[in-house]
C-alpha cells in the first residue's frame, strides 16, 4: 500500500491479472467501501485505488488485509447469459482474429461461447466490463489502428481481455461480435448492468 497523491492510497495485490486476482480485487474492493470515511474506490485489473478522508492509514491496512484473508470464492455473485451476433458487420475482425489464433472462425466462437467469463472491474467508458478467463490462444494483440467509431454492443477482444462497447466510442480492440443487451442506463440503481465478480457467458444467435 502505497500514498497516491494527497488524499488515495493504492493498494496492489499481483502484478499480473487473472480470474483469481479480480476475485480478490472485487472482493477488497467491497470491504473497503463499507468504511467510515472512505470517499471512493476505484478497482483496476490487479489494484484498488481508494481516496480517503479522515481515515487512519493503519485502520485501512488491516481492513485490506481481514479482506485479503478471506478466501477468493467467498462473496456473492450474478451469472448474465447475454445473446450476440458473430461475424459479418457484427463483427468484421473475426476472420483475421481467426486465423491469428490458428483456428477456424466458427471454432473461435464455440470457444468462447463455451468459456464462462468474469467481469474484472469496470473501465474506459461508463459500464464498459473488462472480462477475464479467455483461453491463452485468444489473448491477440489490439488493433494497430483504432477505429474512429465502434457500435454500441460490440463484443471485443485485446491483449488477453474480452470487452462490450455499451455505447459507440473509438476504440482499437478487435471486433468480433455484436449484442442488443443494454449495459449502461444512468437512470437505473446501479446504471451499469455488470459489476466485478459477475459472471458472462455468451449465447450464439
Amino acid at each position: 500500500m502505497r500514498l497516491f497523491g494527497e488524499r488515495a492510497l493504492l493498494i496492489e495485490i499481483a502484478r499480473r491479472p487473472s480470474v483469481r486476482v479480480a476475485l480478490r480485487v472485487a472482493g477488497l474492493a467491497a470491504a473497503l467501501e463499507r468504511l467510515a470515511g472512505v470517499e471512493a474506490v476505484v478497482p483496476a485489473a490487479t489494484s484498488v485505488l481508494v481516496e480517503v478522508n479522515g481515515v487512519e492509514e493503519h485502520v485501512l491496512a488491516a481492513a485490506a488485509r481481514a479482506a485479503l484473508a478471506k478466501p477468493v470464492t467467498s462473496g456473492t455473485w450474478r451469472e448474465h447469459a447475454l445473446a450476440a451476433r458473430f461475424g459479418g458487420e457484427d463483427g468484421p475482425d473475426l476472420e483475421e482474429t481467426a486465423r491469428l489464433a490458428g483456428m477456424s472462425p466458427e471454432t473461435l466462437i464455440d470457444l468462447l461461447a463455451s468459456t464462462r467469463l468474469t467481469v474484472a472491474f469496470i473501465g474506459f467508458a461508463p459500464g464498459f466490463p473488462y472480462l477475464i478467463g479467455l483461453p491463452r490462444c485468444l489473448a491477440l494483440p489490439r488493433l494497430a489502428t483504432p477505429r474512429v467509431r465502434v457500435p454500441a454492443g460490440s463484443v471485443a477482444l485485446a491483449d488477453g481481455w474480452a470487452g462490450i462497447y455499451p455505447r459507440a466510442t473509438p476504440g482499437g480492440w478487435r471486433l468480433i461480435g455484436r449484442t442488443d443487451e443494454p449495459l449502461f442506463d444512468p437512470t437505473a440503481d446501479p446504471p451499469a448492468r455488470l459489476a466485478p465478480r459477475d459472471r458472462v457467458r455468451f449465447i450464439v444467435t
